[in-house]
């Protein structure tokens, strides 16, 4: 090998190394999500917030929305049966959302 080989090695080695780890440190683990699907879930939950907003039955300041890796979950208080099944049939309907969690409760 000649001197301009090495450094071509050399270089190509310290270029690639930081490249590799950034491509895994964006990769998902079942724990956490990848950078694009932090995305995903941020735009199922805006846009299921934006449906609750438009519609007259679900109280938007009362539900909570989470997503993580397409998994809807709701939680908080509503103030009837009607808005709880409401609240899970928009989220059910919302593009990209694979399954949903219905924690919300009824006010006593």
């Amino acid at each position: 090998m000649n001197k301009s080989t090495i450094a071509t090695s050399i270089l190509m080695l310290a270029l690639g190394f930081p490249l590799a780890i950034s491509m895994v440190s964006c990769s998902a683990t079942p724990t956490s999500e990848s950078t694009g699907q932090y995305v995903d879930d941020t735009t199922i939950s805006t846009k299921l917030r934006a449906k609750f907003i438009d519609d007259p039955t679900v109280s938007t300041l009362n539900i909570n929305v989470e997503t993580f890796k397409g998994v809807v979950q709701l939680s908080g208080f509503a103030n009837s049966m009607a808005e709880i099944k409401q609240a899970e049939l928009l989220a059910k309907d919302t593009s990209g959302v694979k399954s949903v969690r219905n924690d919300i409760h009824l006010k006593k």
